[in-house]
């Protein structure tokens, strides 16, 4: 068995969750699979020293020899959107050119897409009807209701009629599409999409590798001069439009005159320096801004909070599902969600008693559920053991990451069924 990887990020670059990534691909590995994966140069968030040490080593082996990585040369990935744009093009065309004719991707008995960026899984769909591979679709992003969301696209303009002929046509032409809740799931059987096609996989966290750290056993505190003593609400992140942060100042703003409630914010992001000099000018004492922390640290990031923050703008719930809610969760945090209402988020944190949930864009509701958590800290205590435990029996590292494993059995012998019928 061997699995065809075109992909527009691969590590060192730094991507939302890249312990997903890592963990399925180990997945594989252990059940046996080889691998092999196209990508570009390493870009995105790493220094010129780094790329040109990857420049010296186009081909990498990894995960025990399972892992053939081969990287092809591309300009650095430039800001606008422009320069994106005409960079994931031409990665696009490189990576059809070795996916058709490269001599070890014709060996491949499966190909596995993802969804970032959104013409990716359109060029998939091409090397698939060229070659015959059979197709898995990785949807982690639905495009083009992201855009619509995010309000960089109306819906019936020119980007999102665009966006649905490449949706569609990928959709059509996939074997498999593995989405990352119901609400997705949802999505796409609403655009015509059968359900026997699809397999909903949340996204997971390693539950041995974030955990709860003990209040007294946590060396953020000194680190970062960060008060023991007082409740404390963690936002760990982007700081973008999409992640609604004005929301949580204008929270913290209500609730400024409550001296034991404190805001931790830690993250980077285009606007960060914004916010920063909004909670200035409102005079937040209660609201501070540090640094993203390594990796590594997640486990000491989530644990100072009392509750762990999931945000998004209002509309841009039902096209997503933040994975740091796992990681808040498996560091024993109750989560507060200010969030799209009738989401499988609220759904989530409501049905199975794991946090608090807010309405996205009401500030008020969002201090509201602050304040009940704060004059109940047993209940929030309760809410965080029960977040914990929803990890280690539903969204584990190993059981998630087997259900990816069985996809690909699955998706290979139907494909081998079907040949030998002809």
């Amino acid at each position: 068995m061997k699995i065809l990887f075109l992909t527009a990020y691969f590590h060192p670059e730094r991507a939302a969750s890249p312990h997903l990534g890592e963990n399925r691909n180990q997945a594989f590995a252990d059940a046996g699979y080889d691998m092999l994966l196209y990508t570009p140069m390493p870009s995105r968030g790493i220094s010129d020293e780094v790329r040109n040490e990857y420049k010296r080593k186009k081909v990498e082996t990894l995960f025990n020899g399972h892992m053939t990585v081969c990287r092809f040369s591309l300009m650095r990935e430039g800001r606008g959107p422009l320069g994106r744009a005409i960079r994931y093009t031409i990665s696009c065309l490189i990576q059809f050119i070795k996916g058709v004719f490269a001599k070890n991707a014709r060996e491949c008995n499966v190909m596995f897409i993802a969804s970032t960026p959104p013409i990716q899984g359109a060029m998939g769909a091409f090397v698939k009807k060229l070659r015959g591979i059979p197709m898995i679709y990785n949807l982690q992003d639905i495009f083009p209701d992201s855009l619509i969301g995010s309000g960089l696209a109306s819906k019936g303009g020119f980007l999102w009629k665009i966006g649905r002929i490449i949706e569609n046509f990928t959709y059509r032409n996939a074997d498999k599409i593995i989405v990352i809740s119901d609400d997705f799931k949802k999505n796409i059987m609403a655009k015509g999409v059968p359900e026997e096609k699809i397999v909903v996989v949340y996204n997971w966290v390693d539950e041995n590798a974030v955990v709860p750290v003990a209040r007294e056993d946590n060396p953020l505190y000194d680190e970062l001069g960060i008060n023991r003593e007082k409740f404390s609400v963690v936002y760990a992140g982007n700081f973008g439009h999409a992640q609604n942060i004005d929301v949580t100042i204008a929270a913290a703003e209500r609730l400024k005159n409550v001296d034991d409630i404190q805001f931790l914010m830690f993250g980077t992001g285009g606007l960060v320096e914004d916010y920063k000099k909004i909670a200035q000018e409102k005079g937040l004492k209660n609201m501070f801004f540090f640094p993203l922390q390594p990796v590594e640290k997640v486990s000491q990031v989530y644990s100072l909070g009392d509750l762990g923050i999931v945000a998004c703008k209002k509309g841009l719930g039902k096209g997503a599902f933040p994975s740091k809610t796992w990681s808040i969760m498996s560091a024993g945090t109750p989560v507060i969600a200010n969030y799209d209402e009738d989401t499988d988020l609220e759904r989530l944190v409501k049905d199975n008693c794991l946090g608090v949930f807010s309405a996205a864009d009401d500030s008020d509701q969002m201090a509201e559920r602050i304040m009940e958590m704060y004059n109940n800290r047993e209940l929030c205590a309760e809410y965080g053991r029960n977040a914990r435990q929803y990890i280690l029996d539903n969204v584990s590292k190993v059981k998630s990451t087997q259900k990816y494993v069985d996809v690909i059995k699955e998706v290979v012998e139907e494909n081998r069924k079907k040949k030998s019928k002809k």
